[in-house]
């Protein structure tokens, strides 16, 4: 079994912000691949299901961000996995909207959802970085990254968001090189 993990906020009023792409995403592949129902575990929602003959435990922490790892600790412990088991699913500042990779290990660069969860079950999980930009100035972080995505975006976001989940049997194969080429040559057509 592998653990897929979204990271974002709980709440309606977060939905529509850039920090709730990873939420998005397991949402997406949820759907795409017809796992069962949400259930309410491990301080989160659950969705069971396969991908090809692979076994995946979705979860979205209802933690709120900054406490995404104590979820994750949790259904980890609960299924007796490994962090290598595990693929968190995140926003990435540093990366331009819209493009995704895919790294394992390594540190947090300032993303309060990595932070936490890499200081409960360590940092050798596998990353899903979606990009949302930089908005240019330190200061404006905040509010961009906690800011819903505009109306020019949402048509780009949904077609990563169906190309991300159409492409997720690669990840479950543990193929992130072919994940990552075929999800780029989905989104240039």
């Amino acid at each position: 079994m592998q653990l897929w993990v979204g990271l974002g906020n709980p709440g309606a009023q977060y939905a529509m912000h850039r920090h709730n792409v990873g939420f998005m995403a397991v949402d997406a592949i949820a759907e795409v691949h017809g796992f069962g129902p949400v259930k309410k575990q491990f301080q989160g929602w659950t969705q069971e299901g396969r991908i090809g003959p692979d076994k995946i435990l979705l979860l979205k922490p209802a933690t709120f961000m900054n406490d995404s790892g104590r979820s994750v600790g949790e259904a980890m412990r609960f299924y007796k996995l490994e962090p290598e088991d595990v693929t968190v699913f995140y926003d990435e500042l540093d990366l331009d909207p819209f493009k995704v990779r895919v790294k394992r290990g390594g540190g947090a660069a300032g993303h309060n959802g990595i932070r936490s969860t890499i200081q409960h079950i360590g940092d050798a999980f596998r990353r899903v970085r979606i990009g949302i930009g930089h908005p240019g100035h330190k200061d404006r972080v905040t509010g961009h990254v906690l800011g819903n995505y505009a109306k020019g975006e949402i048509e780009p976001l949904t077609d990563l968001l169906g190309a991300l989940a159409a492409e997720a049997e690669w990840l479950a194969k543990g193929d992130d090189a072919r994940f990552m080429s075929d999800l780029a040559l989905r989104l240039q057509g």
